[in-house]
């Protein structure tokens, strides 16, 4: 069969994020079926899937869901109805079956489904598009197959993925370039699956909650391949690189062994961790942390079960400095008790973290099937028959998202360095008028003064 992989995905702040998802479906289904990947995010115009349906004529096409919204509760932005115009304009062009699927998805599949008119959906990775398509091919019927759903039917248990996960990197994809010209960075996945129960991360419901760590000497091979490909700047994608202290030392020693000269960076868990740990990462080519710290308030940290407290988080900020690393910390204000009070511990103790960059997001985005969301029910913040679909914040004891955002930008009071979610189109013209000058990878450094 022919497949056409769609990446709906047109947000660029603070950056364009390379589709890699959409690399893995690929990888697992090209050896059967012919394979061609459309991007909309260089020139986020849905008119390119006309064109590519018309010139490929695809037997099914995959819409990859990545984001449903900004999760920035000062300046919100929705995706869903961009999702809805992407649909369409596949419905216009061909009668071939549209398969969903992607993060997104997966929070909201039965909303999803409805709402775009998609004839299957996958839960779970993106490699269970495979046994959908033999199912199709044979004439199966698609509803028994494991992680496949129907319009009107309910997911079943998010099983996940028990065969090869293998990536497709074609240095012939034409949206290629447009990250390697913008930035270039490109993006690797060392590992599935998230050990922490973050009240409300959605990284456990996706990929699970034990670790799959790929082979390292595979990682590292994948990584050269992308630098002889022209990338300038490799980011890990994991939800937190350093959950398994051993292995990711293992990545970043096999990096170093296989010659990838470029730089590199990851999010990482402010958890304890070995003395020359990021030392060594750094001898590996580690340049970026990104520290997701979340509160500089112990009390936040207990109300949103993070798994370190604010001991762990100042000393890996100053290990990773002492190392010579570029660093971010990611704050998220509105936790269950938060209020002015310990808004202000976190502010304090924030100015006295020196070289790094701090995005502050002002409410927490509630997502279905986490602990903050049932939280939020009881306490009728949020109806029993919500959906979430729209964007719903938890503010803490401040009456919304534009209270915190006040008291932020109080404290903010000139810092270039403090950026308000992810900066909005100011920090993404910056970042990318660097860009332009032939600077790579994300950049945000150039904030700090």
């Amino acid at each position: 069969m022919k497949v056409l992989l769609v990446s709906t995905n047109k947000y660029k702040n603070p950056y364009p994020v390379y589709p890699i998802g959409l690399d893995y479906v690929a990888g697992a289904i090209a050896d059967s079926h012919e394979v061609r990947i459309l991007d909309l995010c260089p020139s986020g115009n849905n008119r390119e899937v006309t064109n590519a349906i018309r010139e490929f004529r695809p037997d099914l096409v995959g819409m990859s869901l990545r984001n449903i919204d900004n999760v920035d509760g000062t300046y919100p932005l929705e995706f869903t109805t961009d999702f809805q115009g992407v649909a369409r304009q596949i419905r216009e062009a061909t009668p071939a079956p549209i398969v969903l699927g992607g993060s997104a998805f997966n929070i909201f599949p039965e909303e999803l489904m409805r709402i775009t008119g998609a004839d299957y959906g996958i839960i779970g990775e993106g490699e269970k598009l495979k046994l959908l398509l033999e199912a199709l091919g044979r004439g199966g019927d698609p509803a028994l197959v494991p992680g496949v759903i129907r319009p009107g039917g309910k997911p079943g248990r998010n099983e996940p993925w028990t065969g090869e996960i293998r990536r497709r990197s074609n240095r012939n994809d034409p949206h290629l370039g447009f990250y390697l010209q913008n930035g270039g960075m490109m993006n690797i996945q060392t590992k599935r699956g998230c050990p922490f129960n973050c009240s409300y991360c959605t990284y456990p419901l996706l990929e699970g909650n034990k670790t799959r760590c790929f082979d390292p000497g595979e990682v590292a091979a994948q990584a050269l391949e992308l630098q002889e490909a022209g990338a300038k700047f490799i980011f890990f994608t994991d939800s937190s690189f350093n959950a398994d202290v051993k292995y990711s030392l293992e990545v970043g020693g096999a990096l170093a062994r296989k010659g990838v000269r470029i730089p590199w960076g990851a999010f990482f868990s402010p958890i304890p961790m070995p003395d020359d740990y990021y030392r060594k990462l750094a001898e590996g080519g580690l340049s970026h942390v990104e520290f997701g710290t979340d509160s500089l308030c112990d009390e936040m940290l207990v109300s949103l079960n993070k798994p370190f407290d604010v001991r762990a988080v100042i000393s890996g900020h100053n290990a990773a400095c002492a190392a010579g690393l570029k660093v971010a910390h990611y704050l998220l204000c509105g936790a269950p008790g938060e209020n002015r009070e310990t808004l202000e511990t976190t502010f304090s103790r924030a100015e006295k973290l020196e070289k790094c960059v701090i995005f502050i997001f002002c409410g927490i985005r509630v997502y279905p099937r986490t602990s903050l969301w049932d939280l939020a029910v009881a306490q009728n913040r949020i109806g029993k028959d919500a959906v979430g679909l729209d964007p719903i914040f938890y503010s803490g004891e401040f009456s919304g998202c534009g209270e915190i955002n006040k008291v932020v930008k109080e404290k903010i009071n000139g810092k270039t360095s403090w950026i308000i979610g992810d900066g909005g189109e100011k920090i993404y013209q910056t970042i990318a008028r660097f860009h332009r000058r032939g600077y790579p990878g994300p950049l945000w450094e150039k904030l700090i003064q």
